[in-house]
């Protein structure tokens, strides 16, 4: 369903390109956050911001592929998105209702945000993860509105069925609307308080940019890097924060891989397996000097001992230099601070390059994680590792089952292919 393509001149380069539905889709895909974020604050209501970049989209994927796409399609998204918002108000509200509403046809265009106080898309988020919103409600509201993810990726991450989630996120739009909640970045006195969910959220932005749930891609670089812009703006409102710090340098520590993590095809690159020169030096020296300065406040937090832990492995010039048993103490060390069964999976992992294989598969057949994809995927490798490819095989398989990312899927069955054969 990608949609008739019509060739358009771009006058910046004056040639022609097609633009499809699909192309459309996907411009509104990554700059939905930000049209999101910038109609709440205007119109006043997620809801109603979120139903009128819809609408946007709609008048997009009938002139885009006649007209080509325009010099700044966020600039075109929020403004026709305004504009059909008000036509809404003047189709529903009533006489009294138009007149205040009419105001919004003199609003200009807002300025680039320029402090973190002032960026839509922070107060966005502290607006998704106020008190009065249920934990699993925040993230997928949060995941909804920021990220831009559809009803049914939130819904198969949460492993709930979709009608379930989408009512999860209707009710809490509702909340946000009949409770009043302010669309604001917390006053300061307010601001620990409210750090711990944001922090969250910010890091499941990052993790769907880190892999996609969905898709060709293996991951979405622009979620990445907005995340990783959310951070930075948190870290300026609360310097003083190390959790935040801590997240900061977590991002940025794994950014700085991708450019050896993703091959020129598209395909993953196992962390052993990449050319540790394409590492971006400089992300790398942020993320450790961050995480230095975590270990002088010495206020040990999850993201600051997974920084710690990603530091340890852009230490390594080659991966056979990795310290593992140093990383294996900080995940003993993240085990008490925040105990989980993804964390006690990844440890395994590092006790297998200490121990081997065999020590480690033990560790993670102690686990209840089923429905969980890389728990899998891990058991196919340190089964193949064993030399045990029937149980391998099996394991790859059930992997692959639970795999909704088309370039993951690509990996593992080039993994399982190596040990059946043609």
């Amino acid at each position: 369903g990608r949609g008739p393509t019509v060739p358009v001149t771009d006058p910046s380069e004056g040639a022609a390109y097609a633009v499809t539905a699909a192309e459309v889709e996907r411009i509104f895909r990554e700059d939905y956050g930000r049209a999101v974020a910038t109609l709440a604050r205007l119109l006043g209501d997620v809801g109603l911001a979120e139903e009128a970049v819809q609408d946007a989209l709609a008048t997009a994927l009938e002139q885009w592929p006649r007209t080509g796409v325009p010099p700044s399609p966020t600039g075109w998204i929020v403004t026709t998105a305004r504009r059909r918002a008000i036509d809404r108000w003047r189709r529903e509200s009533t006489r009294d209702e138009r007149h205040a509403q009419a105001a919004l046809l003199l609003a200009q265009d807002e300025p680039e945000e320029v402090t973190a106080v002032d960026d839509d898309r922070l107060r966005l988020i502290f607006t998704c993860c106020h008190p009065a919103l249920a934990p699993s409600a925040q993230v997928a509201l949060t995941l909804r509105l920021i990220a831009g993810l559809t009803t049914a990726e939130i819904a198969r991450a949460f492993l709930v069925p979709e009608p379930t989630l989408a009512q999860r996120i209707s009710r809490a739009k509702a909340k946000i609307r009949d409770a009043h909640i302010p669309y604001r970045v917390p006053d300061e006195h307010e601001l620990p308080d409210r750090l711990r969910p944001v922090l969250a959220c910010v890091y499941l932005v990052y993790n769907e940019g880190y892999v996609a749930t969905s898709g060709d891609s293996l991951d979405r670089v622009d979620l990445s890097a907005e995340a990783v812009r959310l951070g930075r703006l948190l870290v300026a409102l609360m310097p003083d924060e190390p959790e935040a710090v801590g997240l900061l340098a977590l991002m940025l520590l794994i950014v700085a891989r991708r450019p050896a993590r993703v091959a020129d095809d598209g395909s993953l690159v196992l962390l052993a397996d990449q050319d540790r020169s394409r590492w971006d030096r400089s992300l790398i020296a942020q993320g450790q000097d961050l995480v230095r300065g975590c270990l002088r406040r010495n206020q040990p937090g999850p993201y600051q001992i997974q920084a710690a832990i990603n530091a340890v492995h852009s230490d390594a010039a080659v991966a056979a230099d990795t310290d593992w048993r140093q990383i294996v103490a900080l995940y003993d060390q993240l085990m008490v601070v925040a105990p989980s069964a993804v964390v006690a999976l990844n440890r395994a992992v590092a006790v297998a390059e200490v121990d081997g294989p065999d020590a480690g598969l033990a560790l993670v057949d102690r686990l209840a994680l089923h429905t969980y994809q890389p728990f899998h995927a891990t058991r196919a490798d340190l089964l193949r590792r064993l030399g045990r490819t029937d149980d391998a095989v099996v394991a790859y398989d059930t992997a692959l089952a639970l795999t909704t990312n088309a370039a993951e899927a690509r990996f593992l069955t080039a993994r399982r292919q190596a040990l059946v054969g043609p």
